[in-house]
């Protein structure tokens, strides 16, 4: 059975082989369409048996259900499609084409966007057996039409040959890859289908239709894309061809899965007519030129084109008697004689193309040599489509007469202008000489004849060719006067002196000279005028003016100077140097210098300070202005002006005149204040440990949002209180807090705030009995200056606040014995201040002491508060006093060694605390002072050590008297030593002379004698 079993299984296998598989293949997927437009997906099926002609049949499976088929169409049965596509299968919106008998494509001729889905193939089966694959599946995805082609429809009217430009605005917003073609295309009437200028294809390449590959080819037709969507069309040169209706197209393109490339949308603009108006092609020559001529004057002539198409490809040539001179070909190339190439290198002779249909020949100085005939000829071209010229037509100008003008007899006026026999120094001096007569070459000269000198000096000529030579004074750099020869016209002649001098003074004259023959001879005319320059110091005045002598502070410091001339007319640049001596200072200081020239120069000035200060100048007045003034500029002012001709602007002359301002005093002053405060007195009733406010209310200030600084007083109820400083809140906002107020506790009870501009209040927290008394505030009004400085304007003190407590029933009565005491100094001493009774157990006491000085006021020594802390006034003092509490009702003031300085008044000011609120907290209740105890302090007796260190003459004796003995001693003991030396000396002299003596008178004596000698001596 096994051996059975192989050899089915392998017939069965050759059984296949012999057979062939059934394969069906759709095109590869997905593929991307946009809705509205056609699309086609070919089906084919290989490998199978049966006839040649099969079957197909095609289904699709929507995204909503991918899983349900939808029948679509089948070749096979015409009632194969469901109710959904049996409409549009009906009306062939949806067919199938077959190909051939095993191929064929379904065509969907309008896609809508439910007809996205995967679609599939099926062929029924026709072979023997099944075996391979009978159906095949394709994606297709429909995409929104997001491609637009506009232009804006129009009629336009044209001539040949003139250029044209369209635009074509292309945009397409696929989410897909996609690529852009745009094809322009020309229908004219009756024409069908449109003719194909030029395309931009997806692969971006230019192609131009087959009727305008060579205008394409030579730049006449273009195609240019000018940013992401605009494709723009070029026509160099119309032709009447191309007159119609033209139209730009778009096409998109998706490559799909199988790399071929598919249009997926076209758009097609609106139409814009054109018409073209052919071109004349006839002309007319004419040539225009003058029938005389000056020698050395410029000859022109041109030759002009009538007629003619638009821009027409010419070329000029000219003849002189009948000779070629020039031509300029089409190309626009000159082309000149040999006769003529040397004249037009020297510059002397010019022929060019003035415009499409006008050509120039131009002989800047003409000769008798160019008197004659002169004609043109202008020929039209065509270029062949090889590149080659050829000629269309050929014209020639009548002939032109031209004679040269002999010279006649002339008249010289030489005047200056505006008829000036008088000017400024420094002004300009403006001659002009006329000549009349017939236009012809003309030279001058120019001489100077300066009074009180008998020899006339050269200035300046000009020659017929317009050469300049100036005089040998007159062209050296160091004058001034700057002569410039000009030619206004043939026959007038300009000498301009720019900046004259006092020696310009005289009398000028002009000469014409005419030539009237090539060996150089000729005519001249000679004409002459007297002129006076005055000096500009003559009549230069300055002043210093100032509106307010007097300037507030941080106002604008205004000063004008103001120079007067009598020649105001003339503009010359002047110099202004404002120059400062403080208050105090005999020295003037340079503040600022304006130049002639523009230039702004500070110097012995602080950087810082100007820029707060502008200085202007104008003709003859420049103006200071000195901002935020401060008492730095406080002082004597004066200006300094220096006048200058007009060509220093562009040199570093001298200064032809100066001046110098009278000095003007400026005192700074400080502006007055309109700072007022209610002054109105009130009475604020408060229970105890409650919270108030005090208002201090400014009725006006001082225009310009000045810093302002707020002092709040107190004055106990006590009598003859003094006013003490609660706190201080200055100009900055910083707020300080006076000796008695420095306290932790009290800086916690007051604080001052600012509500507005206009109202500041003083927030009393926890108001106790110590707080009872009268509250003021004090308000300054503070100017600070541009360099820092503060000034107080004013200060108002407002009314009288008096606060209140409403009884609490409590009420502390302090011993009014008044008593004095004496004390020793350096004794012990014990001031007392009792209380009628110790009040309830529920109370606490707190005592401060006080002292009155002969020499000061009020101060605090200490306070014993009601929890037994002691606070001194002094630190000082810790060490010196000792307060505690004797007993319930007695409150001491020790002073453990008092001395002398602690004379003087002393009382103390008990106050009752008791516990009140929720939480609970110690307020003050009632308090009460003591009566003044005077303490006289009297000296101690003195001791012998005291009395001793006490007498300053005895002190200075047992200091001195010491010293004085000392140099008396070592005074005596010097002498004794120098008569002890000088003893000395006298016997050691009588020695030696006695030794001689014995050496004379004894030589037989022995040695042991004269030893016994010696030593007897010694």
């Amino acid at each position: 059975m096994a051996r059975i079993s192989c050899v089915a299984s392998f017939f069965l296998f050759l059984t296949k082989l012999s057979i062939g598989q059934r394969q069906v293949t759709v095109q590869k997927g997905p593929l991307f369409r946009a809705e509205g437009y056609p699309i086609s997906i070919g089906c084919t099926v290989t490998g199978h048996q049966g006839p040649s002609e099969q079957h197909f049949q095609w289904s699709v499976y929507l995204p909503t259900a991918p899983h349900q088929e939808i029948q679509i169409i089948s070749t096979k049965d015409a009632a194969f499609s469901y109710a959904k596509y049996a409409g549009r299968v009906q009306s062939r919106e949806i067919y199938v084409e077959r190909v051939q008998g095993n191929s064929v494509l379904l065509h969907i001729s309008k896609l809508q966007v439910k007809d996205a889905g995967e679609y599939e193939c099926h062929t029924p089966n026709t072979d023997q057996i099944y075996y391979g694959t009978y159906s095949a599946k394709i994606t297709l995805n429909v995409i929104p039409d997001t491609l637009s082609a506009t232009m804006s429809p129009q009629t336009l009217s044209k001539e040949e040959g003139e250029p044209l430009e369209l635009t074509c605005e292309v945009a397409k917003a696929t989410a897909q890859h996609t690529h852009l073609s745009v094809t322009w295309y020309l229908m004219q009437d009756g024409q069908s289908p449109a003719t194909k200028i030029i395309s931009l294809s997806r692969d971006f390449m230019l192609v131009p239709g087959p009727l305008y590959a060579e205008r394409f080819k030579v730049g006449d037709v273009r195609l240019d894309r000018l940013g992401a969507t605009t494709f723009r069309l070029s026509v160099g040169s119309l032709r009447p061809s191309d007159q119609g209706q033209l139209f730009c197209e778009a096409t998109e393109w998706i490559q799909d899965p199988d790399d071929t490339w598919t249009a997926i949308a076209r758009k097609r603009t609106d139409p814009t007519t054109l018409r073209i108006q052919p071109a004349e092609r006839d002309f007319q020559v004419n040539i225009t030129a003058t029938s005389t001529f000056a020698e050395g004057k410029p000859l022109d002539l041109t030759c002009l084109i009538v007629g003619s198409g638009q821009d027409p490809q010419l070329q000029g040539v000219w003849f002189f008697n009948g000779v070629e001179m020039a031509h300029i070909d089409a190309g626009g190339v000159l082309h000149l004689k040999t006769d003529y190439k040397e004249r037009a290198s020297q510059g002397q002779l010019q022929i060019s193309k003035l415009s499409p249909k006008a050509f120039s020949l131009k002989i800047f100085a003409a000769g008798p040599e160019d008197e004659g005939t002169y004609s043109c000829v202008v020929v039209e071209m065509a270029r062949a489509q090889r590149g080659s010229w050829q000629v269309l037509q050929r014209k020639q100008s009548p002939d032109s007469r031209v004679h040269l003008r002999k010279p006649a007899a002339r008249s010289v006026v030489l005047s200056t202008q505006n008829e000036q026999q008088t000017v400024w120094e420094g002004e300009a001096l403006t001659f002009l000489c006329k000549a009349d007569g017939a236009a012809s070459p003309l030279s001058v000269d120019w001489w100077h004849f300066p009074r009180n000198q008998a020899q006339p000096e050269f200035v300046a000529a000009m020659d017929q060719a317009g050469t300049v030579r100036r005089g040998a004074s007159y062209g050296e750099p160091s004058n001034h006067s700057h002569p410039r020869l000009e030619k206004m016209d043939w026959a007038t002649f300009q000498l301009e002196i720019s900046s004259t001098s006092i020696g310009d003074s005289g009398a000028y004259q002009c000469r014409v000279s005419e030539r009237t023959g090539a060996q150089g001879g000729g005519l001249s005319w000679a004409q002459k005028v007297s002129v006076t320059v005055k000096p500009l110091a003559s009549s230069l005045q300055v002043n210093l003016m100032s509106r307010q002598p007097q300037v507030k502070l941080t106002s604008t410091l205004n000063l004008s100077c103001v120079v007067g001339v009598g020649y105001s007319g003339l503009q010359v640049p002047l110099t202004v140097t404002w120059q400062f001596r403080p208050a105090g200072s005999q020295v003037f200081h340079q503040l600022v210098r304006v130049t002639h020239q523009g230039a702004i120069e500070w110097r012995d000035f602080p950087s810082q300070s100007q820029k707060k200060i502008k200085v202007s100048q104008s003709s003859f007045h420049s103006q200071l202005l000195i901002y935020d003034a401060t008492k730095e500029e406080e002082g004597v002012y004066q200006c300094k002006v220096d006048v200058y001709d007009r060509n220093s602007l562009h040199s570093n002359g001298p200064a032809r005149a100066s001046a110098l301002s009278h000095p003007l005093s400026i005192v700074i002053t400080l502006p007055e204040s309109k700072l007022k405060v209610n002054s109105s007195s009130q009475v604020q009733e408060l229970s105890i440990n409650s919270n108030t406010a005090i208002e201090c209310r400014i009725l006006s200030q001082t225009p310009g949002n000045l810093p302002l600084a707020v002092i709040w007083y107190f004055s106990s109820i006590s009598p003859n209180a003094s006013w003490l400083t609660i706190l201080e809140m200055d100009q900055t906002n910083v707020v300080k807090y006076g000796d008695e107020f420095h306290s932790p506790r009290r800086k916690q009870k007051f604080h001052t705030e600012k509500v507005s501009r206009d109202m500041f209040q003083l927030h009393i927290l926890n108001v106790e009995d110590s707080d009872q008394g009268t509250y003021r505030c004090a308000v300054q009004e503070w100017l600070v200056s541009a360099d820092g400085a503060r000034y107080r304007l004013g200060e108002e003190t407002s009314g009288l606040t008096e606060l209140k407590l409403r009884p609490t029933g409590s009420k502390v009565h302090v011993s009014k014995v008044y008593w004095t005491e004496n004390a020793t100094e350096h004794a012990e001493v014990a001031v007392h201040c009792s209380l009628e009774s110790s009040g309830d157990s529920a109370s606490l006491f707190s005592v401060m002491w006080y002292r009155t000085g002969e020499h000061s006021g009020s101060e605090l020594l200490v306070h014993l508060q009601h929890d037994g802390l002691l606070e001194y006034g002094k630190e000082g003092l810790r060490r010196r006093l000792q307060c505690y509490r004797a007993s319930p009702t007695d409150f001491v003031l020790k002073f453990h060694q008092v001395e002398m300085e602690d004379a003087g008044t002393y009382w103390c000011r008990a106050a009752e605390w008791k516990l009140l609120g929720t939480p609970s907290k110690w307020v003050t209740q009632a308090s009460d002072e003591s009566q003044r105890v005077v303490l006289t302090v009297l000296p101690s007796e003195p001791t012998f050590p005291s009395r001793i260190c006490s007498s300053t003459s005895f002190i200075y004796f047992l200091f001195v008297f010491p010293f004085v003995l000392f140099i008396l001693l070592l005074i005596c003991a010097l002498c004794l030593h120098w008569k002890a030396r000088k003893l000395s000396a006298l016997r050691l002299a009588s020695q030696r002379e006695k030794a001689l003596w014995v050496n004379m008178n004894g030589a037989g004596d022995s040695p042991t004698n004269r030893w016994e000698e010696e030593e007897e001596d010694h």
